[in-house]
Formats: structure tokens, C-alpha cells, sequence
């Protein structure tokens, strides 16, 4: 209430009052299309700012290649290779280029590169199992289940590769693929007594144990049988229930010979 007694509802509900008050002038076309071209150009500011921070900001560049899943390989290696720039806007980064680049290592069986926002790029490695090792002019080379030659060995093989002789290697070699196929179906336990593998053809597998049994495996097919039957008849052999063999033929599982 004022000095005249009124209060502010009664001044809103005088018309004399309302006469008063400025009239709120109607909106044209020019205002609204200029209150558009406001709106528009806030947007407009908005998004161009967004795409800078994404393709050229430094926020959102690399700061740090992280390599996950190498063994033998080495980190600096996979990070050279990469050829991803520290600074790199993430969004700017070829992670195809990479993967392939990287994918050219020996080591490398599969590779993945990925963005890992905000700041690194992520290079995931799975590296090639070695399962034999082969002998050319000297160099003894790893090989891997697919027959893929990789990495040379100067001393012992790594465990679990066996010493293999065809005259061939390599993936597209039937002998070497028949080789292969024979040493992945043997068990772990197995596979580590296995001195020797050899095959002169796809259909003459032979392994050499460490306690000089011969085992003829024959070709490539029921792989999974064969292991079987020759893990069987070795537990036989080490209960006392079999007199131990100088060979062991199991190229027809469903009837092994011993001699």
C-alpha cells in the first residue's frame, strides 16, 4: 500500500492506470525473422565449436598409445609401427591405417586399433602361437597352427613348439598342414613329449617321442581320434598293461598297431 491508500492489485485493476502503461508493441515479421537469425546463429556457434573440439582440439588429441596383449613383442615396436602422432586429434586418427601397418609385424595373428576417449589410442595385439619349428639353410624359424612362418629362434624352441622337418613349410604346404593338424589334436601333457614331427607327404605323418616311440599318424583326418587312441594306449603302456612298443601305428584309430 502507498501513501494514496492503494495498493498494487487495485493500480493493475484501475483502467486509468492501464491507459498509462506503455503498450507491449505487436511482433512483425522482421522480428521474428531476426530472432530466427539469432537462434540459427547460436546453433550455428554451438556446433562449429563442437567440431573444432572434436577434429582440432588439443583436449581431445592423443597424449598416449597403450599397446595391450603383447608378449614377445615389444611395446615401443607396436607403438612405432602404429604410426599414430602424439597430439593427433583422436577423431583425426586412422585406426585402419594402423591396423594395417601393424598387422605386418610376423608377430601379429590379429590386430585392433581403437580411439580410447579422451585422450589415447588403444592397439590390441593377439600374437601368433608358436606350435613347431622349422629348419631352412640354417635359421630355424617358429611356425604357428596355420602354418605361418614367424620370428627366428637362435637357442632352445619355446615350449610347446616341436622340432618339425618337411621340405615345404609354410601355409599352403599340404605336409606342413597335415604336421600341424597332428601336433594341435595332442593334449597339452602329450604334445610336451613329442621331440620330433616330420612328413615327406599330407599322408605320412610321423611323430618322434621323447623316449624314442615312433608314432605313425598318417594324414590329416580324424585328427581327434587318433590323439585318443594314442593317449589310451600310452596310460596303458605306463599302468603295466601293455608292454611298451618301439612304434605305434595309430593312422586307423579303430585298430592301432603296436610292434
Amino acid at each position: 500500500m502507498n501513501r494514496a491508500g492503494t495498493t498494487t492489485r487495485d493500480r493493475a485493476d484501475d483502467p486509468a492506470a492501464a491507459r498509462r502503461r506503455p503498450a507491449r508493441r505487436a511482433e512483425t515479421p522482421a522480428d521474428r525473422r531476426r530472432r530466427l537469425w539469432l537462434r540459427g546463429g547460436i546453433g550455428v556457434a554451438v556446433l562449429a565449436t563442437l567440431a573444432w573440439a572434436l577434429w582440432a582440439s588439443p583436449l581431445l588429441a592423443v597424449h598416449e598409445v597403450r599397446v595391450d596383449g603383447a608378449a614377445t613383442l615389444a611395446t615401443a615396436e607396436v607403438v612405432e609401427v602404429a604410426g599414430v602422432a602424439e597430439g593427433t586429434p583422436l577423431l583425426r586418427v586412422d585406426v585402419a591405417a594402423a591396423e594395417r601397418r601393424v598387422s605386418r609385424l610376423p608377430q601379429v595373428a590379429s590386430v585392433e586399433v581403437t580411439r580410447g576417449w579422451p585422450r589415447s589410442v588403444v592397439v590390441t595385439v593377439v600374437e601368433r602361437v608358436p606350435v613347431a619349428v622349422v629348419e631352412q639353410a640354417g635359421t630355424r624359424t617358429l611356425v604357428d597352427a596355420g602354418g605361418v612362418l614367424f620370428g627366428t629362434v637362435t637357442g632352445p624352441a619355446p615350449a610347446g613348439a616341436v622340432d618339425l622337418d618337411v621340405r615345404a613349410p609354410g601355409p599352403d604346404d599340404p605336409a606342413t598342414r597335415a604336421a600341424l593338424a597332428a601336433l594341435v589334436a595332442l593334449p597339452e601333457g602329450l604334445r610336451e613329449e613329442v621331440a620330433s614331427a616330420s612328413a615327406r607327404t599330407a599322408e605320412d605323418v610321423t611323430l618322434e617321442l621323447a623316449d624314442g616311440t615312433t608314432v605313425l599318424w598318417g594324414g590329416a583326418e580324424r585328427a581327434d581320434d587318433k590323439a585318443a587312441a594314442l593317449v589310451a594306449l600310452l596310460d596303458q603302456v605306463a599302468a603295466g598293461e601293455l608292454d611298451p612298443a618301439g612304434t605305434i601305428d595309430v593312422s586307423a584309430p579303430s585298430a592301432v598297431v603296436l610292434r
